[in-house]
């Protein structure tokens, strides 16, 4: 029974001393690149995002923060529709650039001296722009041997996302200023709006676990 009760002095103790200070600041962000096929072929897609983030704890194990950065989406397509013994050619383009706000708040919880698990709650905005080039042509014409002159959608328009996501994740302090996290999940909702008229909200709600919400990344940590 002694060596019970020493056992959890031993571990309260521990964690009463792993807490993060009121005060202390943090560095960490967001960068990712992605591209598949090449502008030559007209099939490609290209994904670009830069959001650093800067975080303050003002409470014990309680910090508030801000990501600014910046992303870019573009993809094309170009390839030939076959329908009803005919076929048609088809291409689309669209681009989306945007500037990036992410104001969040996390709640750590000590597991150990240097293992945390944390809950985040941010509120990510995105103020952009969109490009939209579409295309289908006529149906094949055996007998000039090309396809007809057919009909072009564009449009050229600003764009505001909000959202309001919670992710769980696991914070591990490798040294005393460097940490290494994860984030294992996305709880939340984003709402997309497009500056067109009789343009309607896009809304889409994220519930669980999947490739793209699971994260990881470094942390350099002020300590005081």
């Amino acid at each position: 029974m002694n060596k019970i009760l020493l056992t959890i002095a031993v571990l309260a103790g521990a964690l009463a001393s792993a807490q993060i200070a009121k005060g202390t600041v943090y560095l960490s962000g967001q960068a990712g690149y992605y591209k598949d096929g090449t502008e030559s072929s007209n099939n490609y897609v290209e994904n670009l995002k830069v959001l650093p983030t800067a975080g303050f704890f003002v409470a014990q194990n309680f910090a508030v923060g801000l990501g600014i950065g910046f992303t870019k989406n573009e993809s094309s397509q170009s390839y030939i529709l076959f329908d009803g013994g005919t076929s048609f050619l088809y291409s689309k383009y669209t681009k989306e650039s945007a500037f990036a706000l992410s104001p969040f708040a996390r709640k750590y919880w000590a597991l150990s001296d240097k293992l945390y698990f944390f809950g985040q709650l941010e509120v990510p905005l995105e103020f952009g722009k969109t490009e939209l080039y579409e295309y289908q042509s006529q149906p094949f014409n055996p007998i000039i041997g090309d396809y007809y002159v057919g009909n072009m959608n564009t449009y050229d328009a600003n764009y505001t996302s909000v959202g309001v996501n919670i992710k769980p994740g696991l914070d591990y302090f490798i040294t005393k200023n460097w940490t290494v996290e994860a984030t294992i999940g996305e709880f939340g909702f984003n709402s997309y709006k497009l500056d067109l008229e009789g343009a309607k909200n896009i809304n889409k709600t994220d519930l669980g676990v999947k490739l793209s919400s699971v994260t990881l990344g470094v942390k350099y940590v002020f300590a005081k």
